[in-house]
């Protein structure tokens, strides 16, 4: 798959427009706002476009753009939280929108700045309130380029057949105006608003991105119903890169939580490697976790250091087994099943109960069990060992991972966990540079009937 940053195919437009064309289009420049209809409080102060409470609208008077590129800077306030519209209307009833919200303590955490509503939803703000921050829109044909400080966060393509459910049916391309709009009582500020419309450039500097065919596509479906699209749980390794993971993420639509794993053997062993890998990832568009690897964790890396992470999860496949053994379940060679299977079964729902005593946001590989005994997994866990462990799991507060690698753990458990009132997350745990498949928590969201409020809300850290 061939593409343009979102800097460079900017600074293409730029070349091409200052040699070719005089049709940069300048909507706000400061002082006058005589070009947009502004409606209940909105107006101009300070030299900004002030949208200062929910319902303010400044809509475009005279816009029909089908091809262009659209630019601003914006700033919201505490609280707010509002999109621009584009291929839109009078009514601001038509045509995508792109969110602007850069609230924390929003609960609908998975509508960042950026994300093109409903189609493409980001869970990551990479701003903060009260930041001026610049905001590019590229329409050009079928492709929907979506910018922050001109680098690329969203990456679409309409496909021939979108699907698009009852309250997003005119979520289309097609042409039209700009709408500035705010749904929230925190004031959103606009200056330096800017319009380049494109006549057929397409072909000199847009490279082909493959549509997806969303009629079969599982992703879109959930974005459509506004569910969050987390992959929690994405490691570095087996060949994805950190440009190839926030590629493959804009493409696919599923944003990532990338986890470096941290403890004994594993590539970062203590707190000085901890901040040296955060400073490289900061910035990066995805959400920061720790995967706490064995029980020697907490006496490797301080609480100071890991919290730096937006959260941190563990697994129970390593601990002591009865006679003092480091026991590492996923190793067949290392597991000792020498007293009996229905014992040994005991012994790991008692270490799970353990290790979900360990300060940790979220329970990963979940009641995983070795080699052969996964073959019997639903056999060995029985009602009361399952009930055992759920009343473990929402006494600690930690959330359960619905995992793709080994699909675990069974409908019963999840059922039993979400009846008690534990939240969720999706966790890939790839061992290859494909993370794009999260079938089986899929099926599990429906088959469990998983809502958005279900799931877990990660602390990101800007």
């Amino acid at each position: 798959m061939k593409q343009l940053s979102g800097l460079f195919c900017l600074f293409a437009l730029c070349t091409l427009f200052s040699c070719n064309h005089s049709g940069k289009r300048v909507l706000f420049d400061g002082q006058k706002a005589d070009q947009w209809e502004l409606k209940q409080q909105a107006g101009v102060k300070n030299n900004v476009i002030s949208l200062p409470g929910k319902g303010d609208q400044a809509i475009l008077k005279n816009g029909k753009f089908k091809n262009f590129m659209l630019t601003m800077e914006v700033k919201t306030l505490p609280g707010a939280k509002g999109s621009v519209a584009f291929h839109t209307d009078k009514s601001a009833n038509k045509g995508y929108k792109v969110s602007l919200n850069n609230n924390s303590d929003d609960p609908i955490w998975w509508k960042k700045t950026g994300s093109l509503e409903s189609v493409r939803n980001l869970t990551k703000s990479f701003i903060k309130e009260n930041e001026w921050f610049k905001l590019g829109i590229l329409v050009d044909g079928s492709f929907i380029e979506i910018t922050i400080n001109d680098e690329p966060v969203v990456e679409y393509v309409e496909p021939d057949q979108p699907f698009r459910i009852s309250p997003n049916q005119a979520v289309l391309l097609s042409e039209g105006t700009f709408a500035l709009l705010n749904d929230s009582p925190g004031e959103i500020e606009f200056r330096n608003i800017e319009v380049f419309p494109l006549n057929n450039t397409k072909e000199l500097f847009i490279t082909q991105i493959e549509p997806i065919d969303e009629q079969s596509d599982e992703i879109i479906r959930l974005h459509q119903e506004d569910f969050p699209v987390l992959d929690y749980h994405v490691h570095l390794k087996g060949g994805l890169t950190k440009k190839v993971a926030a590629g493959q993420s804009r493409h696919t639509g599923i944003n990532y939580a990338v986890a470096p794993n941290c403890g004994i053997g594993f590539p970062i062993t203590n707190d000085e490697e901890i901040y040296t890998y955060l400073d490289t990832m900061r910035q990066e568009p995805v959400i920061l976790a720790m995967q706490a690897e064995g029980r020697e964790w907490l006496d490797n890396f301080s609480p100071e250091a890991r919290n730096e992470f937006d959260y941190v999860f563990t697994d129970a496949l390593t601990f002591r087994d009865h006679k003092g053994r480091r026991t590492r379940l996923w190793i067949p060679e290392e597991v000792w099943i020498d007293n009996g299977d229905q014992n040994y079964m005991d012994l790991i729902v008692d270490r799970i109960c353990d290790v979900l005593k360990e300060p940790v946001d979220i329970y990963v590989n979940p009641c995983f069990l070795p080699s052969p005994m996964d073959e019997n997994y639903d056999a060995f866990w029985t009602e009361e060992r399952m009930n055992k462990f759920v009343d473990a799991l929402a006494k600690s507060g930690k959330a359960l991972e619905i995992n793709e690698l080994y699909q675990i753990p069974n409908k019963a458990i999840i059922q039993k966990a979400k009846d008690a009132g534990v939240k969720f997350t999706f966790g890939s745990n790839n061992v290859t540079p494909d993370v794009s498949d999260l079938s089986y928590s899929i099926r599990m969201k429906k088959e469990c009937d998983l809502k958005a409020e279900d799931m877990y809300k990660p602390k990101v850290k800007l």
